[in-house]
């Protein structure tokens, strides 16, 4: 069971991962594949949001990311 969550967390930091790579080429978001990664990520992104201080840069995926990481780590 750990070794199955440790690989849908990895997962889920690879989707985190891709957002933030397609957000810095401003695509259309109307495509069903941004609404889906928008949709899956940004209810754990947004509460890291209204926590961080508002800059130019979102930093809120690499705060996520590394708590990911984090939890990973006491699952192994």
């Amino acid at each position: 069971m750990p070794q199955l969550l440790s690989s849908l967390l990895s997962i889920y930091s690879w989707l985190i991962i891709i957002r933030a790579l397609i957000s810095w080429f401003s695509p259309n978001h109307n495509t069903p594949i941004v609404q889906l990664l928008i949709k899956i990520t940004e209810p754990v992104l947004e509460p890291i949001r209204k926590i961080l201080p508002q800059k130019n840069v979102d930093f809120s995926p690499i705060i996520v990311i590394i708590i990911i990481q984090i939890i990973r780590k006491f699952l192994s």
